[in-house]
């Protein structure tokens, strides 16, 4: 378990054995390998922005990003609420706080580049009450140890200079905050791509990855067998899955996926918050609380919650799928989870099932919210590493085998960070301790 510690405050782990999934009868097919090549699987942001990064930096290089699913970002980077966070959550020192603020820096610069909208609305995180407090001057003091300099601390009248419709004791508000449409970023990584040689194939499901010799071969299963000199895996929901079809040890981590369902504003309504409306973080629960997020396109989602998901990739309040369900409820660290956030999960859940709980609980920080304002929105599913013992992995996590790069722990704020993951993926693969801009 230090060593899984190590592994996840570090972003590599310390492991260097290798096993390889059994050869049968691919073992006498022949494999054209491709000098430089690099396989990515997994057409989200992540895979996509180490694919564009690798292709940048290597001489003569190819690049094929496999994808299970018809479309780039069917998955979490098509289905989050479009924030671009600034840091100001991660423990000073982590991988997510130092890639979150690169990452930041990097995409905002790509979407300038391409023309992707994108708007800084800033964040207001809201103490209701005075036994917030204490937790919001150490979100403060964690947010200036991130090098967020715009930060203000602010009193009730200095809050509602900002956001008048929100009630609360203390706040404090980052300016720095900002949102963009994901799924766009999304398509034009796959479009940069494709525009500098490399290869994005959908609809193809990984079956196997290899190892011969010194390099690896993935297959397809429509039946192709692709040679690489390197591989990055950024399977999000199907993480730990492929971390044990490559052979690699799991360490005992498994995907724990979270549904996070929305609520949206009407647009009569939407003028009640101008930016993003957060609560005061509890650090001994896993995830943020309601919150309210505008978007680029006018509407305004609230949410999500988090509750257990019975299917990795469903997005009903109802989807089920036996496979997934019995993987969750059938690993012993998820009751070990779930007996240590009984009530708050309760609560979560019921939040989920009853508007009007969901209601009463946005009203707490936007009081003129009626019932007639919201309405149901869409669902996302968050992949979160679970420890045997019942733990939430917090930092990301990239494990590393060689030639084999997976990303195994990618939650939020990974959408932020993409470009910056794809950079460390990438100074992984070629063996250098940093990459050139």
């Amino acid at each position: 378990m230090q060593n899984d510690m190590h592994a996840a405050a570090s972003g590599v782990s310390s492991h260097r054995s290798v096993q390889v999934c059994p050869r049968g009868a691919v073992a006498a097919e022949r494999v054209r390998l491709v000098p430089r090549r690099l396989v990515v699987i997994g057409a989200g942001l992540v895979g996509l922005a180490t694919a564009l990064r690798y292709l940048e930096v290597c001489p003569e290089p190819s690049v094929t990003v496999i994808d299970k699913e018809e479309r780039v970002a069917s998955h979490q980077s098509g289905r989050n609420s479009g924030v671009v966070h600034t840091g100001l959550y991660y423990a000073p020192g982590s991988l997510k706080a130092a890639l979150c603020r690169e990452g930041r820096e990097r995409l905002l610069e790509f979407a300038a580049a391409h023309a992707i909208p994108h708007r800084q609305v800033g964040k207001l995180v809201v103490a209701r009450d005075a036994g917030e407090v204490p937790r919001l001057d150490q979100l403060a003091a964690r947010g200036r140890a991130n090098g967020l300099v715009g930060l203000r601390e602010l009193d009730a009248d200095e809050m509602r200079e900002i956001e008048p419709h929100v009630v609360g004791v203390r706040a404090i508000h980052v300016p720095e905050s900002s949102v963009i449409d994901f799924t766009q970023v999304a398509a034009v990584l796959a479009d940069e791509v494709r525009r500098a040689g490399g290869d994005v194939v959908l609809g193809h499901a990984v079956v196997a990855i290899e190892r011969r010799g010194r390099e690896l071969v993935v297959r397809t299963d429509g039946g192709e067998s692709i040679g690489a000199q390197a591989v990055a895996v950024c399977a999000g929901l199907q993480a730990d899955r492929l971390l044990r079809l490559a052979g690699m040890e799991d360490h005992g981590y498994r995907i724990a996926p979270f549904r996070g369902s929305y609520y949206l504003l009407s647009k009569a309504s939407s003028g009640l918050v101008r930016g993003l409306v957060y609560p005061v973080p509890d650090p001994s629960l896993p995830f943020l609380g309601v919150h309210f997020t505008p978007r680029i396109d006018g509407q305004v989602w609230v949410g999500p919650n988090a509750v257990p998901a019975l299917a990795r990739e469903g997005y009903g309040r109802f989807s089920f799928r036996p496979g997934d369900a019995y993987g969750l409820v059938g690993y012993p660290g998820f009751w070990r989870f779930a007996k240590g956030h009984a009530r708050v999960g309760a609560a979560e859940v019921w939040r989920d099932l009853v508007k009007r709980a969901a209601v009463a609980e946005m009203r707490r920080y936007v009081p003129a919210l009626s019932s007639g304002d919201v309405s149901r929105g869409p669902c996302g599913t968050r992949a979160q590493v679970l420890t045997r013992d019942g733990k939430l992995v917090d930092d990301f996590v990239l494990e590393n085998r060689g030639n084999l790069v997976h990303v195994l722990n990618a939650p939020s704020p990974a959408a932020t960070s993409c470009l910056a993951i794809a950079r460390r993926i990438v100074a992984i693969i070629t063996g250098r301790t940093s990459e050139p801009d």
